[in-house]
């Protein structure tokens, strides 16, 4: 039996979305820890033919809905800890984007395919995912997490299209490869088959070509970074001397700027003299300044967390971090939502959220400006912030990270992974220093130089290439363009398909150039 024959069979409505529920979990295996990057590229497919050969427009949405509710609960399972039941509606809630995903695939691939659709349905399906992932990337949503071109991490010829639209274009290529098979499946007209396989194989070939054909960026000096890893240590004074030892013994070493993780220390350098004075020691002894993460309680009595820059003379300058973790560092909606602290480890107390970005005046050990782009953790997520950076000047870019609460998941490797888009996207070198997780460095095309796994604990020292503060990449010169392209197509594609439905007697598909009969809705 052929699959659209399969397809077409009769089948219970909650079997059919079940088998929607488990697909959507299929995607997930491309993101670290399992790593299958290279599966992204026809990981889709099975959720779209469930979609494609729904009987009603209504039935695929809820396909869809269930697709995305799916991914959503594998690709974020490590939540539980921190949101506990909370995970359950959020992936309903998220599901529910992939709806459109759904009307997209059912309205412009059912059987029987035309050319006309075909050709639609290559620009219109990616658009419309990937404004769902351009919605739900909205930091009082969560932020971007979890998006298909982030599956690519491990492959900077690939990466090679963020620096031009940055991770939504990686996504766009994915999702436009995926219904390229789709189509390939669902038709036996050649002139469609070399249409889909077309279009597949310029969009798999795209990334690897401009790779290929573009320059790496000009080398303009060097920096030796230390990234100092503690590990797990519960108690804060264990976990902060952990640090210490581990940076007295860089001594001797040619360092330009060690690096500490988040929440490093919690006591207040701006008061606890003791605590700063140890840091500056450690600054001398070493010959480099010391980015710490300052996890504490201010003058104010409110707690934030803050990148400080630290030479022997003491506090240089400081970053506050302004994209908090919701559940994790707050809980929108505290009056309504409350409840889920008592029943996880989500924040007991919102955290203070700082005013803005800027760069910390970082200097080498020579005396020359090194300024970087220090970022806190879950702010990696955020393209954004990295091309602000890359625009103010950054040299490099630093991210600050603990994910103890997550430290025997998926999370801290998806987390590091993140350093490779942003560095391929802004053309920066990047580290990512871990109090707890994974540690590494990134060269401005996205290639791992150097990585400290959550079994490993001490400094890594990597020697890192850097670029001109005026290099900048196409994406950091044109922004999101990408994803708000994909929103007005998936606007007008929207205003088309309800101005179609209100025309009257219009036929239910354009079957002129279609390779097969209508298959009756069940």
């Amino acid at each position: 039996m052929s699959l659209r024959a399969a397809l077409a069979q009769p089948a219970r409505p909650r079997t059919l979305r079940s088998a929607a529920l488990a697909s959507g979990a299929l995607p997930v295996l491309c993101f670290p820890d399992a790593g299958l990057g290279a599966l992204a590229w026809i990981a889709l497919v099975p959720g779209l033919l469930l979609m494609q050969h729904a009987p009603t427009g209504r039935e695929a949405a809820i396909r869809g809905w269930c697709f995305g509710a799916g991914f959503i609960l594998v690709a974020m399972y490590w939540l539980i800890p921190s949101i506990g039941p909370g995970l359950l509606p959020l992936a309903v809630l998220f599901g529910a984007l992939q709806c459109a995903v759904g009307l997209a695939v059912h309205r412009l691939l059912h059987p029987p395919l035309t050319a006309r659709r075909a050709l639609a349905a290559l620009l219109v399906v990616p658009s419309v995912w990937l404004s769902t992932e351009f919605a739900r990337s909205w930091h009082a949503l969560g932020g971007p997490w979890a998006l298909l071109g982030a599956t690519q991490w491990q492959h900077p010829a690939v990466l090679a299209l963020a620096s031009l639209g940055g991770v939504w274009l990686v996504s766009a290529a994915v999702v436009a490869a995926n219904t390229g098979v789709v189509i390939l499946l669902s038709t036996r007209r050649p002139q469609l088959q070399a249409l889909a396989a077309g279009a597949t194989a310029t969009v798999l070939l795209a990334g690897p070509l401009l790779f290929a054909l573009r320059a790496a960026p000009d080398p303009d000096g060097t920096a030796t970074i230390a990234l100092v890893q503690p590990g797990v240590v519960e108690d804060a004074g264990q976990r902060f001397d952990a640090g210490a030892r581990a940076t007295e013994a860089l001594a001797g070493q040619p360092v330009d700027l060690v690096v500490w993780g988040e929440s490093s220390t919690t006591a207040d350098l701006e008061r606890d003299r003791a605590t700063l004075a140890r840091l500056r020691d450690l600054s001398a002894v070493t010959g480099a300044q010391l980015l710490a993460g300052e996890d504490a309680r201010k003058a104010d009595r409110r707690i934030s967390k803050d990148a400080v820059l630290i030479d022997p003379g003491g506090v240089v300058d400081r970053y506050r971090k302004i994209r908090l973790v919701p559940f994790g560092e707050y809980i929108p909606l505290r009056p309504l939502l409350g409840w889920i602290a008592g029943v996880s480890k989500a924040a007991g107390e919102n955290r203070a959220p700082g005013s803005g970005f800027h760069l910390l005046p970082s200097i080498d050990r020579h005396g020359r400006p090194l300024p970087v782009g220090a970022l806190i953790c879950f702010e990696s997520a955020f393209p954004d912030m990295a091309r602000a950076a890359a625009d103010d000047g950054a040299r490099l870019l630093v991210y600050q990270s603990a994910t103890s609460t997550f430290q025997h998941t998926w999370a801290p490797d998806q987390h590091v992974s993140l350093g490779a888009l942003r560095a391929a996207e802004t053309g920066r070198p990047v580290v990512q220093a871990a109090l707890t997780g994974v540690s590494a460095a990134f060269d401005a095309q996205g290639r791992e130089l150097a990585r400290l796994g959550t079994d490993r604990t001490g400094a890594l020292t990597v020697r890192m290439p850097l670029v001109s503060p005026q290099t900048l990449t196409l994406y950091d010169r044109i922004g999101d363009v990408v994803p708000l392209a994909a929103v007005a197509v998936t606007a007008v594609a929207a205003a088309a398909a309800l101005r179609a439905r209100r025309r009257p007697g219009l036929p239910a598909q354009d079957s002129a150039d279609s390779d097969q009969p209508s298959v009756p809705a069940r």
